[in-house]
């Protein structure tokens, strides 16, 4: 009865995972002790795509390896403490960076940068030496500048390459698709919002007139549903009063982006989701780097696909994104200039 009921606690990630590609890989958590790095790491450890899970932070991943092996699962877990980098780097595909400080009530993502700009400049450096054909996948805030400071480290040791380099932006779409959800009264599923530009308030443009159950908001319920996307971080960090910011909405957006690589990698075709790369879209603009929608497959990025048409609210949406887009990603290079 027991066996039973457990497994059909464990369907749901079913809906996450997708099993239609067989070869496996290393992937390696730098950060696995904290807030998103243990979650992320126990949805990894689900993840049939994922055979060696390396867990890495500067205190506590040992023993979040040594729980999280327990899960009954294939792939093999080890944790790394912190002079162990190196060994945690070796011979990975895949290195998911969540590491770094949390916001706190009355933080902007920008807030963080001082903290988490140096942790990811030096973390990029150790993947770059160690693993320089691995693909990079950022988690730490902010994402508009943390992801030029860890092409900048690579493109200084001769090993970066723009179609393996990520900002996870995976959770503005998470919550796109749940708030249309519920303001239309209709499913997550029915809702696959893409959403453009970067990870921080205004920087994210959901393009709702691009599904069907957002074409017709207009008004007041457009309005507080767009600000709603955007600034859904603060809501969870003025709810946990002080206690953290998004750790599991955000290390189930992780697993799930990461997962879409994976597929993508194993050779499965049309995977295709919105993520913050080294993008020519805007670069006309001097902004080179966005998010919008990536096919992903053996080589990382595959193509980069325009935005598509955009209604009159979501040009001025744009509009406002670009400037702040191009401060933020020009903050992030000039740490490491």
């Amino acid at each position: 009865m027991f066996a039973r009921n457990a497994r059909t606690l464990l369907a749901p990630s079913a809906r996450l995972f997708s099993t239609s590609t067989a070869r496996q890989t290393k992937v390696t958590v730098l950060g696995a002790g904290g807030g998103i790095g243990q979650p992320l790491s126990l949805l990894l450890k689900l993840d049939p795509l994922v055979s060696n899970l390396s867990l890495y932070d500067i205190r506590g991943a040992p023993g979040v390896a040594a729980d999280v092996s327990h899960v009954d699962t294939p792939s093999e877990v080890n944790g790394y403490a912190m002079e162990n980098l190196d060994a945690a780097l070796e011979d990975t595909k895949v290195v998911v960076i969540p590491a770094g400080v949390p916001r706190k009530p009355g933080m902007t993502r920008d807030d963080l940068f001082n903290t988490n700009a140096s942790i990811v400049r030096d973390l990029a450096a150790a993947v770059g030496r160690v693993a320089p054909t691995a693909h990079i996948l950022v988690i730490s805030n902010p994402v508009n500048s943390t992801v030029p400071i860890v092409a900048a480290t690579l493109e200084k040791a001769g090993v970066f390459d723009p179609k393996r380099v990520f900002g996870v932006t995976t959770l503005d779409v998470v919550r796109a698709s749940r708030f249309l959800a519920s303001v239309s009264g209709s499913t997550p599923s029915e809702c696959d919002v893409p959403v453009v530009g970067g990870h921080s308030g205004p920087t994210i443009v959901p393009l709702l007139s691009q599904v069907s159950k957002g074409k017709g908001l207009q008004g007041e319920t457009y309005d507080q549903l767009v600000h709603r996307i955007q600034f859904g971080g603060d809501e969870v960090v003025k709810a946990k009063d002080g206690a953290g910011s998004a750790t599991l909405s955000m290390a189930y957006a992780g697993a799930k982006f990461t997962n879409s690589l994976l597929r993508g990698l194993n050779g499965e075709k049309g995977v295709i989701t919105p993520t913050f790369v080294k993008n020519p879209l805007f670069a006309d603009k001097g902004i080179d780097f966005f998010s919008s929608p990536v096919e992903l497959g053996v080589n990382g990025v595959e193509k980069i696909h325009p935005i598509g048409p955009l209604s009159a609210e979501e040009e001025k949406l744009l509009e406002a994104c670009l400037p702040e887009l191009k401060k933020n990603i020009e903050k992030g290079k000039a740490f490491v200039a």
